[in-house]
């Protein structure tokens, strides 16, 4: 087997981490408990001033700090924004994260952002088009990079190629790392009628970096992948599998959504602590 991605790269395993959302900004940069990374979605730092900036500053003094993406539009059809890449840069080094990620989808077109990551068709042609993106991107900003699986609702026209074997096309092209979204793979399963470990298995895992976990909504014919409630234990039990695959991985609790005290997010990013401390145990 290849060198792993982190291993090439000099990248270790942080632990349990949480997002910093702005509901956090006071009380997280003095919790009391333990933490070991903090992630932050970029486009909220990128003009920086106030509260947001002194609740950065403060969590980047304590601990590893990861920047993750909902904006760069990778799949897109128009040229990446340089502005943005400029912007990021500056924002990966002022925290000095050691990578970072964004999703591989798309978020823009026709200049309008669009609010939401939209999947892209699972073809050959679509690989071709993000590839020297991605190439681009890890240029410019000079960091590892990493892509995440994002969650979908219908498979976009032109797919030759299944969902996992996309996603291998396009990080071993590119050379990326992968940032494995282990909710999502569940809510796509559901929805779409698929075995999620025979999923997993056909990942390119030595590229798996970063993980994160979620909450989602369960309706009468679709599961909504929202970040609003706690991982339930169907996704707990998959957490579990992918690790006995890859060893412990940087581990994030999402919650974007019906976000709830800081001490519960605390507690979800502890029960991850816990699998990871049986898996490096073992």
């Amino acid at each position: 087997m290849p060198a792993s991605y982190a291993r090439r790269h000099g990248l270790k395993p942080l632990g349990a981490g949480i997002g910093l959302r702005r509901e956090f900004y006071a009380r997280l940069p003095e919790t009391s408990r333990a933490l070991d990374w903090v992630e932050i979605i970029p486009e909220n730092f990128l003009t920086l001033g106030g509260r947001p900036q002194r609740a950065l500053d403060a969590c980047v003094e304590r601990w590893p700090t990861l920047p993750h993406g909902v904006a760069l539009n990778i799949g897109g059809p128009e040229p990446l924004d340089g502005d943005y890449l400029t912007g990021l840069k500056a924002l990966v080094e002022r925290v000095d994260a050691p990578f970072f990620s964004d999703h591989l989808c798309y978020t823009r077109l026709g200049g309008a952002y669009l609010y939401d990551l939209l999947p892209l068709p699972f073809s050959e042609e679509a690989v071709e088009h993000v590839v020297p993106r991605v190439r681009e991107v890890k240029e410019r900003v000079g960091r590892p990079f990493l892509l995440e699986n994002p969650s979908y609702y219908a498979r976009m026209p032109g797919g030759t190629l299944d969902e996992a074997a996309f996603l291998r096309h396009v990080a071993e092209e590119a050379d990326c790392g992968l940032l494995l979204d282990v909710n999502n793979v569940y809510v796509n399963a559901q929805n779409h009628g698929y075995d999620p470990r025979a999923f997993v298995d056909a990942l390119p895992l030595e590229r798996v970096v970063q993980i994160h976990l979620a909450g989602h909504e369960r309706l009468p014919d679709v599961i909504i992948d929202t970040h609003g409630a706690a991982v339930c234990d169907d996704v707990w039990t998959l957490y579990r599998y992918v690790l006995e695959r890859t060893g412990p991985v940087s581990t994030l609790i999402e919650w974007d959504q019906d976000i709830p005290s800081l001490d519960a997010v605390l507690d979800e990013a502890d029960r991850a602590r816990a699998v990871l401390a049986r898996v490096e145990g073992r």
